[in-house]
């Protein structure tokens, strides 16, 4: 997956599932919030939910419903490095994410499974539903490949290996 194309602009199926979505002010707001250090959480969202739309479309599942949790699974504004809650980030996030979806658009239950359960893994609560697992997946997925720009980057920068190339990760 190259993390600069936006292959999901030029799939009208996928659009006519989400594109209202984008057109709102609340998941435009994403867009300005950097997440995984390299990419702002809106960059991420609409990775996780069309990767997890192809796999469920594939596979003869709700692509549909796919397509919109995955594209909500992280709405939520604060910067979790930063705020604290009594429980963890991994399983307080999703509920929040949940609770602005909801503000948002009528989901269904099948997506309210994919949004919250989608730290399965960080949380002890297993998805219900194939497509909930496709989406928590996938955000695996897309969140190592983005922290492994930002770990690549690092790397390559540190000063004492510049001058060894073979400890390059190009």
């Amino acid at each position: 997956m190259n993390l600069d194309e936006k292959p999901w602009f030029n799939d009208a199926e996928y659009m006519s599932y989400v594109g209202h979505l984008l057109e709102m002010d609340e998941l435009k707001k994403l867009d300005g919030i950097t997440h995984h250090y390299t990419s702002t959480r809106l960059q991420h969202c609409l990775r996780v939910s069309y990767v997890s739309y192809l796999i469920a479309k594939k596979r003869g599942l709700n692509a549909k419903a796919t397509a919109r949790a995955g594209l909500l699974h992280d709405l939520f504004y604060y910067d979790w490095r930063n705020t604290k809650f009594a429980k963890s980030h991994a399983y307080v996030h999703p509920h929040i994410a949940y609770r602005n979806a909801r503000k948002l658009t009528t989901l269904s239950d099948l997506e309210k499974d994919i949004i919250i359960k989608h730290m399965f893994g960080a949380t002890i609560n297993p998805p219900r539903y194939k497509e909930s697992w496709i989406v928590t997946a996938v955000d695996k997925y897309v969140a190592t490949l983005e922290g492994s720009v930002n770990l690549k980057y690092k790397w390559n920068r540190r000063k004492h290996f510049k001058r060894l190339p073979y400890f390059s990760i190009d």
